[in-house]
Order: structure tokens, then C-alpha cells, then sequence
């Protein structure tokens, strides 16, 4: 792990997406956090020692999918799956497959496995999976500014981890799609799905993929922007922001599936310049707690007690 000082920053941007303005000044305490996500190797061990079962190796309970078809009722996760062609992209069901079958050790489905994928991140897990990981370590999730504020690496209002370019002189900074999203990458950075944790330089505070590889799991219930903060504006600091709440946080498109969002960070292998330039510090989006996929992982936090606490 590596102790982030704490501090206060810029946090959000006003420049991409609507979810990620109002930029606003934010301070978080010091913490200690992963220098890489969790690997396949470390979860592994965490499984060995207790036996631990995760949302995708269990059968989706029917009565929280009241529409779900019955012969997906049976243990399996979402699965990338490049289409044949190039078509609109507003609608995912194209390139998203839910495997019967697919979990951790088996990433593309039965027959697949994570040997030779030891170092690479662990994916299809869902929050709950990740918090048991944290908890049975001893650690937490970090909250959505803490993570910000760690993927940041001491640079102030940039947009990427690692300036203003996203391929300085061309140099492959992170792990993403360089292509036309989601039929055609180039893999100009050398991976076509996940790559081993550290592949890529570290960050100003000597963190890895912070940016890319895979999703990140962090603490915070799903918020839209707040009104009160553009009023608010730059001159009040938030100190240890902490997202919204469960009952809000839920995706007021499907008001039948009473299933909370989480906010992961830092995009993935899948973030495009065509689709979805997530592959910033300042991106976020919202995830039901109970998803699994190919691209979605974690790494974990670890808080210094405070006298008295």
C-alpha cells in the first residue's frame, strides 16, 4: 500500500460528462491504498481462506428481476463479446453477453480460467464481493473522493492521470481501446482485455491503473450533481464528501428493480475515444451492487485511526 498525504483538491470536471461537474474544492483525510488493484492471485487467497462464494456463483434471485427471463436464472456474468459488425452505440445488449457460468475464475465462461492470469485484476465481482475482500483484509473500500483524489497523483485539475494528453508522444499511458468501439482495437498499448496490474507507469503517488484495466469499486452511494454546490461555488471546501444514499442512488429508469448504484472509477479496457472516455480521474458511473462483469474490479483503503476515534 501507499500513504496518500490527504489534502484538499479539485474535484469533478467541468469539461466531459454532465455527472461529473460542478468542479468543486474538496479536502480528504490521509489514507493508505492499494498500489494496484486486487489480482486474481490475492482473491484467490482470500477464497482459499474462507471459502468465500461470489454473487456470480450464485443463481439470481427471481423476485428482484421480475422481468428476467427464466433460462437465465442460473449462476453466470456479463461477458464482452466483440460484435461482427459496427452499429449504433445506444444499445449495449450488442457487445454484452451474460454467460451462464462466467465468475472470477472462469472470466469468458466455462472453459476459461485465470491460469497465466495470476497478476492480471480480478473481474467479475460485485460490490459485495469487493467490501468481503476489504473487510476479510482488514481494509475498506475508499470513498469516490479518496479514490479521485488518489488518481490524481499530487496534479491539480488535469485531465488525466498524467496531464492534459491522453497519449503524450504517443506513449501508451493505460489500458484502454484505442479503436473504433467495439469492433475494431488496435492494441496499442499490447492487451485486447485486461493487463497484468503495473504494466503501465504509476501515478505521482506511485499507484498503478488507476486509469483503465478495469472499473473500481468505491464506498459511495450513486448522487447526481448537487444544485447546492454550484451555489456554493469554489470558495467552500467539502471535507470527506461521502455520495448520496441507497434509496436515491436507484436508476429511476427501471422503478421495478429496487436494486442501489455504487460509483465506480477510473474506466476500463473498454473506455474509447468513440464511446466512452471514462479513462479519467474525474469520471464516474453509476453500477447496481449486484453486477459482475469482465471489466469491473477493485482496490482497497486502509484509514489511520484519529486520536480519540
Amino acid at each position: 500500500m501507499r500513504l496518500v498525504a490527504g489534502g484538499t483538491f479539485t474535484m469533478g470536471s467541468d469539461r466531459f460528462y454532465p455527472e461529473e461537474a460542478p468542479q468543486r474544492r474538496v479536502s480528504v483525510d490521509a489514507f493508505w491504498i492499494d498500489e494496484t488493484p486486487v489480482t486474481n492471485r490475492q482473491f484467490a487467497d482470500f477464497v482459499a481462506a474462507t471459502a468465500y462464494v461470489t454473487v456470480a456463483e450464485e443463481a439470481p434471485d427471481p423476485k428482484l428481476y421480475p422481468d428476467m427471463l427464466p433460462e437465465l436464472a442460473h449462476p453466470g456474468s456479463l461477458v464482452f463479446t466483440k460484435p461482427s459488425m459496427q452499429t449504433g452505440l445506444d444499445d449495449y445488449g450488442q457487445w454484452w453477453r451474460y454467460e451462464l457460468g462466467a465468475c472470477w475464475k472462469h472470466p469468458l465462461g466455462p472453459g476459461s480460467g485465470i491460469d497465466g492470469l495470476e497478476d492480471h485484476p480480478v473481474v467479475h465481482v460485485a460490490w459485495r464481493d469487493a467490501h468481503a475482500y476489504a473487510k476479510w483484509a482488514g481494509k475498506d473500500l475508499p470513498t469516490e473522493a479518496e479514490w479521485e483524489f488518489a488518481a490524481r497523483g499530487g496534479l491539480e485539475d488535469r485531465d488525466y492521470a498524467w496531464g492534459d494528453e491522453l497519449a503524450p508522444d504517443g506513449a501508451m499511458m493505460a489500458n484502454y481501446w484505442q479503436g473504433l468501439f467495439p469492433v475494431v482495437n488496435q492494441c496499442l498499448d499490447g492487451w485486447d482485455r485486461t493487463s497484468p496490474v503495473g504494466a503501465f507507469p504509476a501515478n505521482g503517488y506511485g499507484l498503478y491503473d488507476m486509469i483503465g484495466n478495469v472499473w473500481e469499486w468505491t464506498r459511495d452511494w450513486w448522487s447526481e450533481p448537487k444544485s447546492e454546490r454550484k451555489r456554493k461555488g469554489a470558495c467552500c471546501v467539502i471535507p470527506n464528501p461521502r455520495g448520496g444514499t441507497l434509496a436515491a442512488s436507484m436508476d429511476p429508469t427501471m422503478p421495478g428493480v429496487k436494486i442501489g448504484r455504487r460509483v465506480l472509477k477510473g474506466g476500463s479496457h473498454l473506455c474509447a475515444d468513440n464511446y466512452c472516455q471514462r479513462y479519467r480521474p474525474a469520471a464516474r458511473h453509476p453500477e447496481m451492487i449486484d453486477s459482475a462483469t469482465s471489466h469491473i474490479g477493485f482496490r482497497c483503503v486502509l484509514r489511520p485511526r484519529r486520536p480519540g476515534a
